[in-house]
């Protein structure tokens, strides 16, 4: 199966499921919380169901789409929560190349430098003004398994939100914007010896908190309450209370050009789907 959309209302999108059914297109609807749902190609041409989910997103209540859940006569739930018959593996395939790509380059470097010559991929790896393409490799670099896991967890999370509501476009430009910007930052404010994705977390954070803003009508893509805690986790990283070396000002800047690319970033794509 792959990951087609996400919609913020699980009727209307179980017409249009029926519906793409009538037209030999097979999809299945699985939610995390029971509100937002994910729309999951099971089987069928992937050309043929996009073109059909755009023109659903026109005109979600559209009578077609109620007469189709009258003519398929399903009698199964909305969907399935994400508990039931979970396959990690399938999802993970799902998922857009960089969204791949940056989760499975990171884990090779973290084993690499956990079963090899850590300090020598690190120097390779280390941000030098005079070698570009550091300047964006410490985002791929990672301390520990506990920090691995939190970044890798918001980068697939908040990622594979951000390129399916706002294309793949999206993600490589809050990427390469928020992983420059971070690095650069932590360089000039205090040095090398860092690395993490945390400056990109920091950036989707921020991006996902403007973009709520400018289209307030839209599923949240970040509750407040994480919000919150992540901003709360940052700042308390300058205070040094925790006794955890943090790339404090990677975190900042981050979260800071994250907020530009969404203050600057086309939504007409998002207002479409609400209307």
């Amino acid at each position: 199966m792959k990951l087609i959309a996400h919609y913020h209302n699980a009727r209307l999108a179980q017409g249009a499921v029926d519906y793409f059914k009538t037209q030999g297109i097979y999809c299945v609807l699985q939610s995390h919380d029971g509100q937002q749902v994910e729309v999951w190609l099971e089987r069928g041409d992937e050309t043929l169901a996009m073109r059909l989910w755009q023109t659903f997103l026109e005109q979600p209540e559209a009578e077609l789409y109620q007469a189709a859940s009258w003519q398929t006569g399903s009698t199964q739930g909305l969907f399935s929560y994400q508990g039931e018959n979970l396959n990690l593996a399938r999802r993970f395939l799902g998922l857009n190349w960089l969204l791949q790509g940056i989760f499975g380059v990171s884990i090779i470097i973290f084993i690499a430098m956990l079963f090899g010559d850590a300090n020598g991929i690190f120097s390779a790896l280390r941000f030098s003004l005079d070698k570009p393409w550091t300047w964006i490799a410490p985002t791929l670099i990672h301390f520990s398994a506990i920090h691995l896991i939190f970044n890798l967890s918001w980068w697939l999370h908040l990622g594979a939100q951000i390129s399916e509501k706002l294309g793949l476009w999206a993600l490589v430009c809050i990427y390469f914007v928020t992983g420059l910007t971070s690095n650069f930052m932590q360089f000039l404010f205090v040095d090398a010896n860092f690395g993490g994705l945390s400056g990109v977390v920091y950036g989707l954070l921020g991006f996902c908190w403007v973009i709520g803003h400018r289209n307030p009508a839209g599923a949240a893509l970040l509750s407040k309450p994480v919000v919150g805690f992540m901003l709360l986790w940052m700042l308390f990283g300058f205070t040094d209370m925790f006794f955890i070396n943090m790339a404090n000002w990677a975190h900042l800047f981050g979260l800071l050009s994250g907020m530009l690319v969404a203050v600057f970033w086309p939504i007409n794509r998002l207002l479409k789907e609400n209307n």
